[in-house]
């Protein structure tokens, strides 16, 4: 019996610990001497060379924010885990325990702050239209008829739902997997169009085989601040985090980091995206703040 009731309160107390590293995330790293962080294949700001390398903005603005909070926890080395993750996967990925970080591109809405939390703003995105160069397309209106990609598990799929209702616009939506496969929709006449965060189609075009051949074009469909996410109910680790990134932006490290992102060529075609810090990035830097997508929309 006593054998038994021993097993029990050892099983309680490794289920307590458990239950209070889920919620104490820097104590988790501290014990393992590991972290991971959540990246994205084929994102504007987080994706992939292949052979498990990932790069981009946000993959080496989180990288940065995980090398600080190891020096903060006192750990000699600490071993960065990365898990690709997708649009429809990355919120599970995070409330689960399996990622602890996700820098991606992420958009702080209100309804994903129900099941995560989100550190400081580092990118304020532009849904756009990118549209082959030939195609006539300029506007949303211009989309009457046609067939659009986007990508499931995306805010812009609710945004051009918004825009069809509001604007009488009719046109067919297919689905991407991810954002490569949407722009492949795009590049072999699946779709006319590819609706998506500004950043992901400069990068996709950038990176396709004829950028020339493709536009980025019309109205600023929806304006929405990019993010890393994390659990939810965990301020410590969300201080160190948001603490890195306001470190990154005061001693002008993450300036360093958007120009060599954005301005310069990457890897792997060494092509420059050109794409110039917008006037709401640097509002977003020069107040950090968690706001929601909604609290941009009503300005």
């Amino acid at each position: 019996m006593k054998k038994h009731l021993l097993a029990i309160a050892v099983t309680a107390l490794a289920a307590g610990s458990a239950f209070a590293q889920a919620n104490d995330t820097l104590a988790k790293i501290k014990a393992s001497g590991s972290v991971t962080l959540g990246v994205r294949e084929s994102s504007g700001l987080s994706y992939t060379l292949g052979n498990g390398k990932y790069v981009g903005f946000h993959t080496e603005m989180g990288e940065i924010v995980l090398h600080d909070i190891q020096k903060q926890l006192g750990l000699a080395k600490l071993d960065i885990k990365y898990q690709p993750v997708t649009s429809q996967n990355r919120i599970p990925l995070v409330t689960n325990g399996t990622v602890d970080l996700e820098c991606g591109s992420t958009t702080n809405n209100a309804a994903r702050q129900k099941d995560v939390a989100f550190a400081v703003t580092t990118y304020v995105e532009e849904v756009r239209i990118a549209t082959k160069a030939s195609s006539g397309i300029n506007s949303i209106k211009d989309l009457n008829g046609k067939t659009v990609a986007t990508t499931t598990g995306t805010t812009s799929v609710q945004t051009l739902r918004k825009h069809e209702r509001a604007g009488g616009v009719d046109f067919k939506e297919v689905f991407g997997k991810d954002h490569a496969d949407s722009f492949l929709m795009l590049e072999t006449g699946r779709a006319d169009a590819f609706v998506m965060d500004g950043s992901i189609l400069a990068a996709n075009i950038s990176k396709s085989k004829s950028p020339a051949d493709y536009k980025i074009v019309g109205e600023v469909l929806s304006v929405e601040p990019i993010a890393c996410m994390l659990r939810k109910d965990d301020p410590a680790f969300k201080k160190a985090v948001d603490d890195s990134i306001k470190r990154q932006i005061a001693d002008g490290s993450l300036a360093k980091l958007y120009d060599k992102w954005f301005m310069q060529p990457v890897p792997p075609t060494n092509v420059k995206i050109g794409l110039p810090m917008s006037d709401a990035t640097k509002a977003a830097w020069a107040s950090p703040n968690d706001k929601p997508m909604e609290d941009y929309a009503k300005k």
